[in-house]
């Protein structure tokens, strides 16, 4: 069997037709889930591309792994999917965005060259890439802010689009007047982005995904990772004009969320992203774009079933549709995503297993508590393998896929870590001190802050579902706060860090030094089996207590 993993950015789980948006019809991803299982609870484990995206790849917490943060390295060393899949036969390919951070005093300290096959890896999160875009090719007064080569500047340079960044001039662009009318700026997201639809982002890595497919030889996992729906928010004809301020719904917030906030939360909601999605005529432009970028990553993912049904791969291929995170749109005062609402940490899952042994599930959901380091395990074992549970850290999710109930968690966890952000300098942190805990149970919400001068946060999604009441804001809920902090605590004494031994390795390692002659603590050797002691009985053959 094959699978195709497929990442779509910034997309939240609400934006989808089957996940019954009133709007947005997705009649692509709903053929999907109607042959598969939607995950109705699945959590990212920390709420910003690259942490998050790490996750993914390890299958461990960002804690474990250490890259919290865009820019943050993914040490050398760090075990990722294609690692463990290669290890039982199934090859692990790239095409579209990783946003990992390569740990290049890491790879210097071990004498690894960049342009061997290891250092390539290592420098691709494990994948070997078919194609690597991060599609975020902004360019200021100080230059680029991706320094690599951007594989689909040089497909829009082949196509006739001119300048040396035809990604900002064009493919998120509009035109005004004549100008450059910037995707950058909200006041251009309802225009037309000034490219051919067939030249954009989003049928590009498409075609590119086509293209692998079609010369692959399997097993294979190919990660087929968008840039899209994430900003600039533009989208080119006839995208841009399919939705108007009147799908736009009202924005999910409350006064009583900016009484006596949580500082941290306050920071985000005053900061200029939040401020920005607290302006309706932002919101009036944006969100229809938004939808624009969606409904056109659905019509593409229509090309590639289509492409799948005809040449037979659906029969042998998995396919996953997910996200790195969400999307405030002004939900909570805030934009972006950061914290831990479920319009930022919940993502859509739906996986779509070949097997008959998932023929009693297709077109069900799952409210099981989801997190997205269970898909390493899931393809681990999809691929024939055992799931190395003392590196990952996930859960494989193939039972639920295949009619069974197994024992499960009992909540959710996700990290943040904000240390690079302005809010840590506005509330004056140390960068240890910058670190959100979420735990949820499946329906208490619990923030924890490392900082110790900092409150919870505190939400009860069975009476609160929009999480509107903040309840650590009094002593009432105490006793919720302490079983959940019990909950943090727990997990926070995880075994992580013991990766280079398996429990099997360790069990079978009891008693192999004495069979190997450390005899430790013995009277006179009677207390062990003779066999131990053999070698150091005997006559002795010389002796050199006499001159």
């Amino acid at each position: 069997m094959n699978i195709l993993f497929i990442m779509y950015d910034q997309l939240r789980f609400d934006y989808l037709g089957c996940a019954g948006h009133p709007h947005l019809h997705t009649p692509n991803f709903d053929r999907i889930a109607a042959l598969a299982v939607r995950f109705t609870n699945a959590y990212v484990q920390s709420p910003i591309c690259g942490g998050s995206r790490m996750c993914f790849y390890t299958g461990r917490y960002a804690s474990s792994h250490g890259a919290h943060w865009n820019g943050f390295p993914l040490r050398v060393g760090e075990q990722t999917l294609g690692d463990h899949l290669r290890k039982i036969g199934m090859s692990c390919h790239l095409i579209g965005k990783t946003h990992m951070t390569v740990d290049g005093e890491g790879m210097e300290r071990l004498g690894l060259d960049a342009g061997s096959l290891i250092g390539v890896r290592t420098s691709e999160c494990g994948f070997d890439p078919w194609v690597r875009d991060d599609g975020l090719w902004a360019e200021g007064p100080d230059g680029f802010y991706d320094e690599r080569r951007s594989p689909y500047n040089e497909y829009l340079k082949s196509q006739g689009y001119d300048g040396t960044n035809p990604w900002a001039d064009y493919a998120n662009a509009g035109v005004r007047g004549g100008r450059i009318a910037s995707g950058w700026f909200f006041d251009n997201t309802d225009l037309p982005a000034n490219i051919r639809e067939k030249d954009s982002e989003t049928p590009w890595l498409t075609s590119e995904a086509i293209r692998f497919i079609d010369q692959a030889q399997g097993p294979w996992c190919a990660h087929l990772s968008y840039i899209k729906p994430h900003w600039p928010y533009i989208v080119p004809a006839p995208y841009h004009a399919m939705y108007g301020p009147e799908h736009v719904p009202p924005a999910t917030r409350a006064d009583a969320e900016r009484e006596q906030a949580h500082p941290v939360y306050d920071a985000f909601m005053n900061g200029p992203v939040g401020r920005a999605f607290q302006d309706e005529q932002v919101r009036a432009k944006v969100i229809p774009a938004y939808m624009g970028l969606i409904k056109q990553c659905d019509d593409q993912l229509g090309r590639l079933l289509d492409h799948l049904e005809g040449t037979g791969r659906m029969q042998d291929t998995m396919i996953v549709l997910t996200s790195d995170h969400g999307d405030y749109l002004g939900d909570h005062w805030l934009g972006e995503k950061n914290l831990f609402h479920d319009p930022s940490v919940k993502v859509p899952l739906i996986i779509y297993d070949p097997r008959n042994a998932a023929n009693s599930t297709r077109g069900t959901t799952c409210d099981a508590l989801v997190e997205s380091i269970d898909l390493a395990a899931t393809f681990i074992e999809a691929a024939g393998g055992t799931v190395p549970d003392h590196i990952i850290e996930g859960r494989s999710l193939q039972p639920w896929l295949h009619g069974q109930t197994p024992l499960w968690r009992d909540y959710a966890i996700s990290e943040y870590d904000f240390s690079a952000t302005p809010v840590a300098v506005k509330l004056e942190l140390e960068p240890r001190d910058c670190r959100l805990f979420m735990v949820f149970d499946g329906r208490y919400k619990l923030m924890h802050c490392a900082a110790p001068t900092l409150r919870n946060m505190l939400f009860d999604l069975a009476t609160d579902p929009e999480e509107l009441r903040d309840l650590a804001k009094t002593e009432a809920h105490r006793d919720i706060e302490a079983k959940l902090l019990a909950h943090l605590r727990d997990w926070g004494l995880r075994m992580s860090q013991r990766t280079t031994r398996s429990e099997d390795q360790i069990k079978a390692m009891r008693g192999a030094s004495t069979a190997k002659g450390v005899l430790i603590h013995l009277k006179d050797g009677s207390e062990v089996d003779e066999k131990l002691t053999e070698k150091y009985r005997g006559f002795a053959r010389q002796n050199h207590l006499t001159d």
